[in-house]
């Protein structure tokens, strides 16, 4: 049986990580690579995207931030809440930690002061999408806390951030708001933040005035469009998803893909790229997919799953769409039985 393959970009993805720096002007990148880069494999990418310029990194949690520390001296940056002893790794790492709870905060400054190394923290207002965060009533609190850490050279308070619900401009607006009203009080009693980062993927590319020094972007840079969202300007999805035919029967061809390889069992009905064009999957078993056969369909001809359209196949948010989730999902779902090939 034949091995589906996951055929990556190392120019498309180049291309991406300059058009998406154009587009953020004055405002940095931090490439977010959360889920192994997005099932393409950090490895090569932290390589590729400090060559071109990248200087901040989001690992989301505190293993994924070290593995990238190992492969870059550029700031790196983990703000899942973790155990004692991945914080201890991170701060001697000089991992740049995001903080949004007083428990967790107490946590990480009572161990940067028994390692004695000045730790930068990142402290998280709640704008509205309580997904974690100070609730603005609790932030001159926590504030309170970090700085007098901060005055006896435990940690500095390198940033401050939050996340952004995107359920409407209005409600965007609303929490820009008490971002800055953060930011301020921050200031008002000594700090001096230097990376003020709310905005995402989305958010940072459509809404540039909510931009601060520092705008946090996975998906796009790996060419993944939101759900139900436009084609981006300028960006193109880094990877083909590739498998070949193992086996033709009649009106049906065998493809060596399913769902042991994390190809979900609900596309079916979907359309793949063929040499005969775009055919439908009839099913998806365990090892394999059963696509409509096209005239003159032989073993060992290459079946496109999705990619960046270059032979009509759907790109990974349009599957996705068939399932009613985000297009990352699709990539992030494929298993180490799918091998990833490294072109130019």
């Amino acid at each position: 049986m034949s091995t589906p393959v996951l055929e990556i970009s190392r120019g498309a993805f180049r291309a991406n990580l300059a058009a998406v720096r154009a587009r953020l002007g004055e405002s940095q990148l931090m490439l977010v690579m959360k889920d192994d880069a997005y099932g393409h494999g950090i490895d090569w990418a932290v390589s590729e995207a400090e060559a071109a310029g990248v200087s901040w990194f989001g690992g989301y949690d505190i293993p994924t931030a070290l593995r990238i520390r190992a492969l870059t001296s550029q700031r790196v940056y983990a703000w899942a809440t973790s155990s004692a002893s991945e914080v201890e790794a991170a701060i001697r790492a000089g991992i740049e930690l995001g903080i949004g709870s007083t428990a967790y905060l107490a946590a990480v400054i009572a161990r940067a002061e028994l390692l004695g190394i000045r730790t930068a923290l990142h402290l998280k207002i709640d704008t509205g999408l309580h997904r974690n965060g100070f609730r603005p009533e609790d932030w001159a609190a926590a504030v309170g806390i970090a700085r007098a850490a901060e005055e006896r050279g435990s940690v500095r308070i390198a940033g401050v951030w939050s996340h952004l619900a995107e359920a409407s401009d209005e409600e965007d607006d609303a929490a820009q708001a008490v971002f800055l009203e953060a930011v301020r009080h921050l200031e008002a009693v000594g700090g001096t933040p230097e990376a003020l980062h709310l905005t995402a993927s989305a958010a940072a590319w459509w809404r540039p005035e909510l931009r601060g020094t520092l705008s946090r972007i996975g998906a796009f840079c790996y060419g993944i469009r939101s759900a139900d969202g436009p084609v981006l300007d300028g960006l193109s999805l880094i990877s083909r998803l590739v498998a070949t035919v193992d086996a033709v029967e009649g009106d049906t061809v065998r493809v060596g893909l399913g769902a042991f390889h994390g190809l979900p069992s609900v596309l079916q009905g979907a359309e793949v790229a063929t040499p005969g064009g775009l055919r439908r999957i009839v099913r998806i078993d365990g090892d394999a997919t059963t696509v409509a056969a096209w005239p003159g369909a032989r073993i060992g001809d290459r079946v496109i799953v999705f990619g960046p359209g270059d032979d009509g196949e759907s790109d990974a948010t349009a599957l996705a769409e068939r399932m009613d989730t985000v297009g990352e999902e699709i990539l992030t779902r494929l298993t180490p039985a799918v091998s990833r090939l490294l072109g130019p």
